[in-house]
């Protein structure tokens, strides 16, 4: 789903006009990163928890010549689903 239609499901479910349930949605996310900058961590309900998690530099490949390449340690974010959610994506069609 896109954001626009995100923001079309909102507006229908809650009576708000597209503007407002566009603020709302873009408001949640504010709010998901200044958690995770400040916090390292912002846990949903029902949804799942964000955790900022760190990566060790490590050694790689480039895939178009097989040359070597150091990758340099960074800070990547992580998702780990709540049950409610994992329980939606095992009845989910594909």
């Amino acid at each position: 789903m896109k954001k626009s239609e995100m923001v079309d499901h909102i507006a229908a479910t809650h009576e708000l006009t597209k503007a407002e349930a566009s603020r709302v949605l873009d408001t949640v996310i504010g709010i998901i990163h200044t958690d995770l900058k400040k916090e390292g961590r912002c846990s949903i309900p029902n949804l799942g928890t964000f955790t900022v998690s760190k990566r060790a530099a490590r050694t790689g490949r480039n895939p178009a010549t097989g040359a070597t390449l150091k990758i340099k340690a960074s800070k990547v974010t992580r998702f780990k689903a709540a049950p409610a959610l994992k329980e939606v994506a095992a009845k989910a069609k594909v």
